[in-house]
């Protein structure tokens, strides 16, 4: 088994973002603590990485995000105290996040972009490939993107991103990627990207969400990325390096997704997350939908 063929095992988090745009709520809890329902958004995404095989994850936060370490550590407290009551059901729900994965966290220190937070994981990846999850996307699991990503990367090599078609005048909310077929209906190679194009400079309608496996070599290249879009390191930019030619770390190969997303990095979208979740729950789904309807019959 070649370098970039290695059993991929480690996944990275980044999580030192301010959470500006969910303001006061975040002033003292960090926006990946906020409930989409009854589970804080990382612990789904925490939950994703493991259902695709990958137990060790590094966590990269920065200042007031201890109530990350927290949630993933055991309280003995609260366990005791709900063993006491015999409710075995919510000791099993405080249990379960620390007995997800193995946590590992380090701290970005100044916020110089997302490349820079994946630069910040070198030293505990290695040289194996490893995933990058971004906490505002939520994939729901009965559509399992990272599992074929990382088979993907198996395959083929190189660095492995997810794609999805949105509408053109949407395209500038995010990178963008210039992509050709390959004969896997749902794998592209990508060959050029862009951070955030305006619709009339866009390569195509295939946005890049927070889903990455990438080989090593990322490292090596990020090192000596310069600042671009906004004055942060983007991963686009080393990533479109990658993306040229027959470098080493190379090729880079995009997964289109077509299941279900939920993006809990805008207010609106993250309310409606959490109605399309509780709509979707057997214990909250039936009485909510019901309350729903009416709520909306009512409203029009």
């Amino acid at each position: 088994m070649t370098q970039s063929h290695l059993r991929i095992s480690k996944a990275v988090i980044p999580a030192a973002g301010l959470g500006t745009r969910f303001l006061p709520a975040t002033k003292a809890t960090p926006k990946e603590m906020l409930p989409v329902v009854d589970k804080p958004a990382i612990q789904y995404v925490v939950e994703e990485a493991v259902s695709a095989g990958l137990d060790d994850v590094l966590m990269i936060t920065g200042r007031n995000k201890r109530p990350l370490e927290d949630h993933f550590d055991r309280n003995y407290e609260l366990e005791s105290a709900l063993q006491k009551k015999g409710d075995a059901g919510r000791l099993a729900k405080v249990q379960e996040s620390s007995d997800l994965a193995t946590m590992h966290y380090v701290r970005q220190g100044d916020p110089k972009g997302l490349g820079h937070a994946v630069l910040c994981a070198a030293p505990h990846v290695g040289q194996e490939p490893f995933a990058v999850l971004l906490g505002d996307d939520l994939i729901d699991p009965r559509d399992p993107l990272l599992a074929r990503m990382v088979e993907v990367q198996e395959q083929r090599g190189g660095s492995v991103i997810a794609l999805m078609e949105v509408a053109p005048e949407q395209i500038h909310l995010y990178g963008c990627a210039a992509v050709e077929p390959t004969e896997d209906s749902d794998v592209v190679r990508v060959t050029g990207m862009v951070e955030k194009p305006d619709t009339a400079d866009a390569p195509s309608n295939y946005a890049v969400i927070g889903r990455y496996v990438l080989d090593p070599h990322i490292f090596d290249i990020l090192r000596k990325t310069e600042p671009g879009r906004g004055g942060e390191i983007q991963l686009t930019d080393a990533l479109q390096q990658l993306a040229e030619g027959d470098k080493a770390g190379g090729p880079v190969h995009g997964v289109v997704f077509k299941g279900r997303r939920y993006d809990t990095g805008d207010r609106g979208d993250y309310l409606r997350a959490i109605v399309r979740l509780a709509c979707e729950r057997e214990d909250l789904g039936p009485d909510f939908r019901a309350w729903l309807r009416s709520y909306v019959a009512e409203e029009m």
